[in-house]
């Protein structure tokens, strides 16, 4: 980092500890980080640049740093756990990353070990073995990999992720642009089938929002993460519906902080701040940021 930069994210690092601090925090957890090969990470980064088909807009990349300066800038916002959310795009690439994930988890202890599948024969086997081998998170991203969640490939994996307990951040909303699987019909066709799955929906669910919180009310199970939402950037083109705040407030010991970092437009400060003025109090706001992920996960060492 340049020195202007570094000077930047000294005054993001100084903001953020200013937030926790004030709801008498430790510091924060977040469950929705990007680690990831560094070849697959660049080709992210490419793609966002182009104003890929899926965003068709603009997306600068706020912290578009080497490894080590992300985990730095991370630990310097005191963010006490995150994850590894990676993801595959085709058949034969899941086991590969499920290994690094596994290798990078080893040589970072403040990350909880994240794993990913696909729809693809052997699934259910590497990730018994993703697992066995202390995976804590699972991530599915079913615009990407363009795949259904209620493939009969993926049925044995679900059933094994509830039996394990193990959450899954999913990106099956609709946003920022429809894929053939997103939505919450399929989600709600899957959780019919497997009801213990902790599955936490990435980005609130955006744009359907209150389906996805109505599938929450549902299923004591499923949690959602903030990811991107209630931002200035997602308001212009998903805004929240203000009439359904008020499930927010109800909901709030499932609902757990989400960011995106590095991969996103804005400061890291401004998905806190985009929190606070929901005006849903100080205690949802430390359950969101901190508790609801604690008691999810454990408490950080």
């Amino acid at each position: 980092m340049g020195s202007c930069e570094e000077l930047r994210v000294e005054d993001d690092s100084l903001d953020v500890v200013r937030f926790w601090e004030r709801l008498g925090l430790p510091g924060v957890i977040d469950v929705h980080t990007h680690f990831m090969p560094e070849q697959v990470l660049r080709k992210v980064w490419a793609y966002f640049d182009s104003a890929g088909p899926l965003t068709g807009l603009e997306w600068p990349i706020t912290y578009r740093y080497e490894e080590e300066q992300r985990l730095s800038v991370l630990r310097s916002f005191g963010v006490l756990r995150f994850t590894s959310m990676l993801y595959p795009h085709k058949p034969g690439m899941a086991r590969w990353l499920n290994g690094w994930a596994a290798d990078f988890a080893a040589r970072t202890p403040d990350c909880l070990h994240t794993a990913t599948l696909f729809p693809e024969d052997g699934v259910e086997l590497y990730v018994k073995e993703a697992v066995e081998s202390g995976a804590r998170v699972f991530k599915s991203h079913l615009q990407v990999g363009g795949y259904d969640a209620n493939d009969p490939l993926l049925d044995g994996t679900w059933g094994l992720l509830a039996e394990a307990r193990v959450p899954v951040v999913m990106h099956c909303g609709s946003g920022p642009a429809p894929g053939r699987f997103t939505g919450p019909e399929p989600i709600g066709r899957l959780l019919a089938r497997h009801p213990r799955l902790r599955l936490i929906v990435a980005h609130m669910g955006m744009p359907e929002y209150a389906e996805f919180l109505a599938l929450a009310e549902a299923y004591p199970e499923v949690r959602l993460d903030t990811t991107m939402a209630f931002t200035d950037f997602s308001e212009r083109l998903s805004p929240f519906p203000a009439g359904r705040r008020g499930l927010l407030a109800d909901l709030g010991d499932r609902i757990l902080l989400g960011t995106d970092f590095p991969n996103i437009p804005y400061p890291y400060v401004h998905q806190l701040e985009a929190l606070e003025r929901l005006e849903l109090g100080e205690e949802w706001l430390r359950a969101v940021c901190f508790r609801n992920a604690e008691a999810l996960f454990g408490s950080p060492a």
